[in-house]
């Protein structure tokens, strides 16, 4: 029997869109070498004729940021009916808005750190909390936007006030957790391992350690006591179930192991729409854990479904 018709949706018009014609691309080769039909289709406004006269069987989604993880292309998607890949309406919505995903895991028992959100003009020429402390927007991917105030600086950063920020008026301002970066991938309701990334030649897990080759190093499994190891696998599960996630899902973490190996380990958020690019943490943590990448996807396009 021939296997189902696959619209793989990339590109679309967030400031990652290049990522996701990375993504995108990695995908449906992947799930044609699987013997699916694969239609590529780089969204734009005209999305919801597109998919209409497509009639496709699935909706593989490997869009990034604002409109393909927001709810967005998920409603047009529940509109038309199509059976689609990753988390629902309510669940992408959620998560793509940092504060509000952060008052749900808070309320489940997951550890975050203090923060406020605020509009980024009203930040001013004080600190609108004691340094070091984190500023971000509320809702963008691959960390744009994200500045770190260090203890020594005088007053908070001028940019993001200025006429060159353009990732919108709402900000996230969290303390800062020093320590590590770690990383777990969640596969419906199996966490499947944890990754730790150790960004080369940046100060943090900016976007160029996200996405150039030699940006980071991944230690796959992390290096960590396995009581932290099962931890972190039981807040991620934990957080994905939350949320509402569903299909794959990959929630961050800070990990400050230097006082003690119990530390501090902090949630930053989930992401429901993970990359799936050559250097992306997902696949690597499927194949660490037995899965390789098109049998990952196999199994997303046979977990789709409308109503999520």
């Amino acid at each position: 029997m021939a296997k189902r018709h696959v619209a793989v949706l990339m590109g679309g018009f967030s400031s990652e869109r290049p990522v996701s014609l990375s993504s995108g691309k990695a995908c449906a080769d992947a799930l044609e070498a699987e013997g699916y039909r694969v239609s590529r289709v780089d969204v734009g406004r005209d999305v919801s004729q597109v998919l209409a006269d497509l009639k496709p069987d699935v909706a593989f989604n490997a869009l990034h940021g604002p409109f393909g993880e927001d709810g967005t292309i998920q409603g047009i998607l529940e509109y038309l009916q199509i059976p689609y890949t990753h988390s629902g309406v309510l669940a992408s919505a959620l998560a793509m808005n940092k504060g509000q995903a952060k008052i749900v895991a808070e309320a489940a028992g997951i550890p975050v750190a203090p923060s406020r959100v605020m509009n980024r003009f009203d930040i001013g020429a004080e600190h609108p909390m004691a340094p070091p402390y984190v500023v971000k927007p509320v809702c963008e991917g691959s960390s744009f936007g994200v500045v770190i105030v260090g203890e020594g600086q005088a007053h908070p950063p001028q940019v993001i006030g200025s006429s060159e920020w353009r990732y919108g008026d709402a900000v996230m301002v969290e303390r800062f957790v020093h320590g590590r970066e770690l990383t777990c991938a969640v596969m419906g309701d199996r966490a499947l391992g944890v990754t730790e990334i150790v960004p080369q030649g940046h100060s943090f897990y900016d976007y160029d350690s996200k996405y150039a080759p030699g940006g980071s190093k991944h230690e796959c499994p992390a290096k960590v006591s396995p009581i932290i190891y099962q931890k972190i696998l039981t807040l991620a599960l934990k957080a994905h179930q939350a949320i509402g996630c569903r299909g794959v899902s990959r929630s961050d973490f800070r990990y400050d192991d230097r006082h003690s190996e119990d530390g501090e380990l902090i949630w930053l958020e989930v992401n429901t729409q993970p990359g799936m690019t050559p250097t992306s943490l997902v696949p690597e943590l499927a194949a660490a854990a037995g899965l390789g990448f098109g049998e990952l996807l196999s199994w997303m396009v046979e977990d789709a479904s409308c109503s999520r």
